[in-house]
């Protein structure tokens, strides 16, 4: 055979499967993404703020889906949070009442899902008698890189249990609860790992109101709850903010002498206490507790440390009249939180109420907290004030908690009215 024509083969033999590949290559065919709608369930009446959330996932790869977009009534398309999760909160407290329409998508960077589409319905109950009663809890705990800050998911299993006990103890709607919780996704291990589901799928005892803690969505909520509460002459709100507390437990005083205390919601985002005294100015109630567990958050209650007060310059203006406002850590202390049970001072003054052993406690010296004598002060119910001397005295005397003591929980009573004499009867929530 010659040899230029043996050579020519060679070189055919060669490259026949490189060319084989090359137009493989080019005939393979990008798979359409899908996607799933978790929540809510088609025909669900819902209210709020709703968090719509489910999955998608890709054959070609799940890494390769770009985003998810939602709808409603067809009109406009925005973009969720995650992928592979997902979610989105979907406001409807201006909206009419009625059936809507929602529509959702994914995107692999070259070809949209099929629209997954289902209907619910829009209904913003308005508050019947008795039930004027509501209720934010609102944490953000897992948003540093690092575990070693994260919080975990502690405070939220506390604020269902509160929740819980709300609902059944205290007769509170369940229309009018909110949990503001991180992003609005549940984390593995605690909190300290991976996204693996959204809030409103996590198991939960009652049908309530769940969004992130991100700024935007808790300034709506309670502006809204403000809104609603001005509508009743009988109304009482409760509002608990957990979570990381901005100040430097190295630097003197916290770094807090000349600043205002404030807690991280997500993101990084922070509200000052002036920022919610603000939001709170136009709250008509007269039965109001404002629970703020953080570290150097006694500002909010317009305290230092030992009872003194803030400098009238930077006071938040939450107190007045017929509130009383608790926080776990004085302006210049560090307060203490469990990855698994949440913000210490919220568990003991929780366990207060709902065991009733906080019933009868009083101030004592320096507002420490001390038992009643003689039980001349027991009637059978706990207030918001005797389970915070409560928890103030268990801190002090339990020989495994002593140390947790020094964070200095601060109290500005002024349920009914400022004074000592006018605060002497306490605010117990439910009645």
């Amino acid at each position: 055979m010659n040899k230029k024509i043996i050579i020519v083969l060679v070189i055919i033999l060669t490259l026949i499967p490189i060319l084989s590949g090359c137009l493989e290559e080019e005939r393979k065919v990008n798979h359409k993404p899908s996607v799933e709608i978790k929540n809510p369930k088609y025909g669900e009446v819902v209210s709020a703020i709703v968090q719509i959330s489910g999955t998608a996932s890709d054959p070609d790869d799940d890494k390769t889906i770009k985003k998810v977009e939602v709808s409603f009534n067809n009109i406009d398309w925005e973009e969720v949070t995650g992928t592979t999760y997902w979610s989105y909160e979907w406001t409807t407290y201006q909206l009419e009442d009625g059936d809507y329409e929602i529509y959702v998508r994914a995107w692999d960077g070259a070809d949209y899902s099929d629209t997954k589409t289902i209907s619910v319905n829009v209904f913003n109950p308005v508050a019947q008698p008795g039930g004027h009663k509501w209720a934010v809890f609102i944490m953000a705990a897992n948003f540093p890189e690092d575990n070693e800050s994260k919080l975990g998911n502690g405070g939220l299993y506390l604020a269902q249990e509160m929740v819980a006990y709300f609902i059944e103890n205290f007769n509170y709607p369940t229309s009018n609860i909110w949990i503001h919780f991180d992003d609005g996704f549940i984390r593995s291990r605690d909190g300290l790992g991976e996204v693996i589901g959204d809030l409103s799928s996590s198991p939960h005892k009652y049908n309530i109101n769940y969004a992130s803690a991100t700024k935007e969505k808790v300034i709506e909520t309670l502006e809204y709850v403000v809104e609603q509460a001005n509508n009743f002459d009988d109304s009482e709100v409760f509002i608990w903010l957990a979570g990381h507390g901005c100040g430097d437990v190295e630097t003197l005083a916290g770094g807090k002498a000349f600043e205002r205390s404030a807690i991280y919601l997500w993101g990084d985002d922070i509200l000052e206490d002036k920022e919610l005294g603000v939001i709170l100015s136009s709250l008509k109630s007269k039965r109001v507790c404002v629970l703020i567990d953080a570290c150097f958050g006694g500002g909010f209650a317009d305290k230092t440390i030992y009872n003194f007060p803030t400098f009238f310059l930077l006071k938040s203006r939450i107190p007045r009249n017929g509130r009383v406002v608790i926080t776990s850590a004085s302006k210049y202390r560090a307060a203490y939180s469990s990855v698994i049970e949440g913000p210490l001072f919220s568990n003991i003054w929780f366990e207060g109420i709902k065991s009733g052993e906080a019933d009868g406690f009083m101030s004592g010296f320096r507002e420490r907290g001390r038992p009643t004598r003689l039980n001349l002060f027991e009637d059978g119910k706990v207030s918001v004030e005797e389970a915070f001397y409560y928890t103030r005295y268990i801190l002090r005397t339990d020989e495994i908690l002593k140390e947790y003591g020094k964070s200095e929980p601060q109290i500005n009573d002024q349920y009914p009215r400022k004074g000592t004499l006018g605060s002497f009867k306490g605010l117990v929530l439910g009645e």
